[in-house]
């Protein structure tokens, strides 16, 4: 496959402090995350995540995102709990920025909008709730909040675009998360649980394009297991139909 012929993948990077090799700060993208896309064929492209003052501009997001193909909402810190009507902030929220929820939010709804393919995974997962009206848990609490570095199994909604994607019904989900959906957003259908309940999937029926959003992080294991790589595979199918 010539690198021309790849979809171009929009992945909004994430605000770093410190960066090995840099002096200042640094916009970053997970490594596994590129090297994921890259195997589905994809062009991965990190997009700067613009939003002064915290409130990206519609018209600016959509503009932006109409030169791509496809869009994958990855993980990340905390979004700020005022974004969901929360009051203040439990004690375990971190790495909050504004600049960057307010572009990550406003990414979500110009995407799903426009019908560009959309994949999110973790942070994205939250991020297409909120940006849908919808709500998080704070923090889920347990003495290892459960659902932070373990693998443990996922069920999926039979026949769904996470099902397909994945080819499977149950999967063993990488997670790194002390947040979950508690009230969804308008429209989203859940499409996988973990056994204690933990919403793991979300898709919206209806929508202009192709969607799935996962809790969990898929990127850890794709290099190994087909089910995970499925969901970049499935992201750059429907981008190569896109474009």
């Amino acid at each position: 496959m010539t690198v021309a012929s790849r979809p171009l993948i929009a992945l909004p990077a994430r605000f770093a402090a410190t960066t090995s090799a840099l002096r200042y700060g640094a916009e970053v993208t997970a490594r596994a995350l590129v090297e994921a896309v890259w195997r589905a064929g994809g062009e991965p492209a990190a997009i700067h995540p613009y939003a002064p003052d915290g409130a990206a501009d519609p018209a600016e997001v959509a503009a932006r995102l109409a030169r791509f193909d496809g869009v994958l909402l990855p993980g990340g810190g905390d979004l700020a709990p005022y974004r969901y009507g929360a009051g203040a902030a439990h004690e375990s929220v971190y790495d909050v920025d504004d600049q960057q929820d307010g572009f990550d939010l406003e990414v979500a709804r110009r995407t799903l909008e426009s019908g560009l393919p959309l994949l999110a995974v973790c942070r994205g997962l939250q991020v297409v709730n909120v940006a849908l009206g919808g709500t998080l848990e704070q923090d889920m609490g347990g003495p290892e909040r459960e659902h932070r570095h373990v693998v443990h199994p996922v069920t999926v909604e039979p026949g769904s675009l996470l099902a397909r994607a994945t080819g499977a019904e149950k999967v063993d989900a990488s997670c790194y998360h002390h947040q979950r959906v508690d009230r969804l957003g308008g429209g989203l259908r859940v499409t996988a649980r973990a056994a204690d309940g933990t919403v793991e999937g979300l898709e919206l029926p209806g929508a202009q394009g192709w969607f799935t959003a996962v809790q969990w992080h898929p990127e850890d294991t794709a290099h190994e297991q087909a089910a995970q790589q499925g969901l970049f595979d499935a992201l750059v199918r429907a981008a190569r139909r896109t474009g």
